[in-house]
């Protein structure tokens, strides 16, 4: 994508199934699960840039020491800051000593058995080293003690903070991460005290670490989870550690937000991603496993690992295709073949773009990742071509001469090149829009030579088109430099016609070029009444529950093809003096569902939300566009 978007937090948690010394003697250090969780966390640095944390959770620490562990740092390199700070209280240590598990596990931070770590990519403007997970709960009593990370984001933080008001609590913040730690925290409470209680009625003479023991033996995550989960709304998955040992990790029962796992008798490991568990822990595909919507892996102190499905499965659930399109690794086997066939799905859309004339037409790609989606787009124009020539080939019959196989053959071959490079990551210091907009338009450069000036048609392939800023600003201006005929421009994604809530940081409604043209449409075709009309309809439902909000803004887009609005957008983002045509061609919601047919959430594309929350959610960006009021509309 050349224009990033913030968007969903990585996760990673180990649990050690093995004393420490049984690393050591294994793998030759004790540190088996901290340099893991670092492998995991840095395989994930695409998830999240503003910062990283992480906790350890120590078993069996006895009284008056501590038991749980936390590092946080915000910035792009918070994974080695918050190591490096882990290994600093490694660092006077005698060599013996340090290599000694018995020690560490007696002696020292971090030496324990349970870890989560947290990438994070802010969706909702809250910054600084407050807002960076894991989240801390602090109680004297171990099993009250909570640390709580995720990627998610809740469209009723309303909902839940009132519901917490109206139980007599005080919450210290309104932002969803806390208001969720709190509503977590005290259903722990809660359930801490059933045990309690339970554990004093049946023998009273229960006292100390028995007592305790007894509590953690029996606490039960499934209830606790399942109570506070049904008040949710919005995408998600949390893992937690509780402080005597437990921990978890819940996926939303849509499925939006995604989730892995591996299990041995040594080690139990949780991600956000397939890939990075197989790479860190060397293992096929098939030794990974997704956590399904409405589940819980569940972990608890003694080594006891379970599957529970704490909310039921949605009929039609809804992973969210974005990280199928853009924001997971592409090193994912299924992920790689599907953006290929997002590629290969593209070839009647661009052939009718350059009109037929495929010899006079090269392929590339901007940004790097739109490497895949290149591969199989220009697979699917190889088999083309060699359909065509084999065509003509037979035409000709047996009296074909070598020379006029051979021009057959170099005519029907596809030409790609590498057209444009990012050069350098420009900053934007000049407080002019011009002076900013002359420094955008050099963040690219292009590769002289690489086409026929005034022939030639040029396709460049990118994931998405949100903004279409960088496009207008730098891109075309560049790419027409070279002098093609035609400039085609071509998303492997549908059109972004509406905000997302559940991760992504979409939230405006005129962040979307796609919007905006519609917007125009409207209004050149004498259609604003519908502009008014739909408002109208926003605005009456302004206060109404989630469950009763319609989302009328699909209403802006129905007078028009998809071909209108692209149209509309390639007008719009073509800067003035460009000599090319351009065109953009984007991706239809039916391929998009065709080449991942397990991720059918699109709202983003479609305006179907799978939650009322986000149709909610849309209601309100759409007020704000019409009344002018800049903020986040969850």
């Amino acid at each position: 994508m050349t224009e990033a978007l913030k968007h969903e937090c990585g996760i990673a948690m180990i649990r050690l199934l093995k004393p420490l010394e049984y690393y050591k003697a294994k793998y030759g250090t004790w540190q088996y699960g901290l340099n893991k969780l670092y492998l995991l966390m840095e395989k994930q640095h695409n998830r999240g840039q503003e910062g990283a944390g992480l906790a350890v959770v120590k078993i069996e620490s006895g009284p008056g020491s501590e038991f749980i562990f936390r590092e946080r740092a915000t910035g792009s390199g918070a994974i080695s800051e918050i190591f490096a700070n882990v290994h600093k209280n490694f660092a006077n240590i005698p060599k013996e000593r340090l290599d000694d598990p018995f020690y560490a596990k007696e002696n020292l931070p971090f030496a324990g058995e349970l870890f989560i770590g947290h990438l994070r990519y802010s969706t909702t403007g809250k910054d600084g080293i407050s807002y960076v997970h894991p989240f801390l709960r602090r109680n004297n009593w171990r099993s009250r003690n909570l640390a709580l990370a995720g990627n998610f984001n809740m469209t009723n933080v309303d909902e839940l903070f009132a519901s917490m008001v109206e139980q007599g609590q005080h919450p210290r913040d309104y932002a969803d991460t806390f208001v969720l730690l709190e509503t977590l925290g005290h259903y722990l409470d809660r359930e801490v005290q059933y045990q309690y209680d339970k554990a004093v009625k049946n023998d009273p003479t229960l006292k100390g670490e028995a007592l305790n023991s007894e509590i953690e033996k029996n606490l039960d995550p499934h209830y606790m989870l399942g109570k506070v989960s049904a008040q949710w709304d919005g995408g998600y998955v949390i893992g937690g550690l509780i402080g005597c040992g437990d921990g978890f990790v819940l996926r939303d029962p849509w499925g939006i937000r995604p989730a892995f796992y591996y299990q041995d008798d040594e080690i139990v490991v949780v991600a956000s991603e397939r890939p990075v568990i197989q790479t860190a822990m060397d293992l096929q595909i098939s030794q990974v496993k997704e956590l399904e919507a409405g589940q819980a892996i569940i972990i608890k102190k003694d080594g006891t690992v379970k599957i529970s499905q704490i909310l039921e499965k949605k009929p039609n659930i809804t992973p969210c295709s974005f990280e199928r399109i853009y924001f997971s690794r592409g090193s994912d086997a299924d992920i790689y073949k599907e953006r290929k066939e997002l590629g290969r799905l593209l070839l009647p859309n661009i052939i009718e773009a350059v009109q037929g004339d495929l010899e006079n037409t090269v392929f590339s790609f901007i940004p790097n990742t739109a490497e895949v989606a290149f591969f199989g787009m220009v697979q699917a124009f190889e088999k083309h071509m060699d359909e065509l020539a084999f065509e003509e080939i037979k035409e000709k019959g047996g009296d074909i001469t070598l020379d006029e196989l051979n021009h057959i053959l170099q005519k029907r071959r596809v030409r790609a090149e590498k057209v444009a490079i990012k050069d350098i990551k420009l900053r934007t210091f000049i407080a002019q829009d011009s002076g900013r907009d002359d420094l955008a338009a050099h963040v690219y450069d292009i590769t002289y030579g690489s086409i026929k000036p005034g022939v030639d048609n040029l396709v460049v392939i990118d994931d998405s088109i949100v903004r279409g800023t960088t496009l207008r600003q730098s891109i075309i201006k560049i790419l027409d430099r070279l002098q093609p005929k035609k400039i085609i421009i071509v998303s492997s994604s549908p059109q972004i016609r509406y905000p997302d809530c559940y991760g992504i940081d979409m939230s405006r409604m005129k962040e979307f070029i796609a919007f905006r043209a519609a917007i125009e449409l409207l209004k050149e075709r004498n259609m604003g009444y519908i502009i008014d009309r739909v408002y109208k309809k926003s605005a009456d439902q302004r206060n109404k529950p989630k469950e009763e909000v319609v989302n009328y803004v699909k209403e802006i887009y129905e007078p028009f093809t998809d071909q209108e609005v692209s149209d509309k957008i390639a007008e719009m983002l073509t800067p003035i003096g460009t000599k090319a045509e351009v065109k953009i061609v984007y991706q239809t919601v039916d391929a998009l569902h065709k080449a991942c047919p397990n991720h059918q959430g699109d709202w983003y594309f479609s305006g179907n939300y799978p939650t009322p929350g986000g149709n909610r959610m849309v209601n309100t960006a759409f007020l704000n566009y019409i009344e002018g009021v800049n903020k986040r509309s969850y």
